[in-house]
């Protein structure tokens, strides 16, 4: 994959206690600022209802464009210290740690919200702590970074748990601990109402590209109306 531009290139980071070498914090010092988890299944089993969007035989380029998109964004926010890809694809997780995201391997079964309590695992000793999903392409890092602060506006000095929901308003696109609070992941149907049901304070803004995850093709179509990031730019190119 190229490198962004004004990003160098920086060799895969991988998560430590496992003999390999300690992350490098990208800014600032852990628990200062938010770390991001954003889980990525193996390409071959993502984003099941999104074949037809590009020609079968470049699918799963897709899927990994999106969250490559996904994480720059994030990386991009100046909030965000840290961002932990959750994945034990092969592809995926060297590519996702080309772009200074600390990969994380040794993906639990058990799905989605499993994941994501691996990835916090990892983080435990962070003091604002986000889910991010990996199917946002258009995601730009200031609304992330509105919905961010706006999770610390409601928190104040105490813990809490918010969601953003997406476009749909059913399902969730970020979800976001503060203040010790634990993350308590409830992704999946209906997602939305699980994370409100869980006591997760619902968070409102005008970010369009924050909530516009890509589940279909007319997702897809949407996504690229508001204007999506490069590696999924330039694969909709060779359509």
């Amino acid at each position: 994959m190229p490198t962004p531009p004004g990003r160098a290139r920086r060799p895969p980071r991988i998560m430590p206690g496992r003999g390999r070498p300690e992350p490098v914090v990208r800014c600032g010092v852990l628990g200062a600022g938010w770390v991001v988890v954003v889980p990525v299944k193996r390409l071959p089993q993502a984003k099941t209802r999104l074949p037809g969007a590009v020609p079968d035989a470049a699918h799963e380029r897709l899927v990994l464009a999106m969250a490559l998109d996904t994480v720059a964004a994030t990386l991009d926010c100046p909030d965000v210290d840290r961002v932990l890809a959750v994945t034990d694809d092969p592809l995926a997780g060297p590519a996702l740690a080309a772009t200074g995201a600390v990969w994380v391997p040794h993906e639990p079964s058990g799905g989605l919200n499993a994941a994501l309590g691996h990835g916090a695992r990892g983080a435990a000793q962070a003091r604002a702590l986000a889910a991010l999903t990996a199917d946002l392409p258009a995601l730009r890092a200031g609304e992330l970074s509105a919905a961010l602060r706006s999770a610390r506006r409601h928190a104040g000095t105490g813990p809490l748990r918010a969601y953003v929901a997406d476009a749909t308003g059913t399902g969730t696109a970020l979800l976001a601990a503060l203040g010790g609070a634990p993350l308590n992941p409830r992704f999946g149907p209906a997602s939305a109402a699980a994370h409100a049901a869980s006591g997760a304070v619902a968070l409102h803004g005008r970010w369009p590209t924050l909530r516009r995850d890509v589940d279909t093709p007319a997702d897809l179509a949407a996504a690229v109306a508001l204007g999506v990031g490069r590696h999924t730019a330039g694969l909709l190119a060779l359509r």
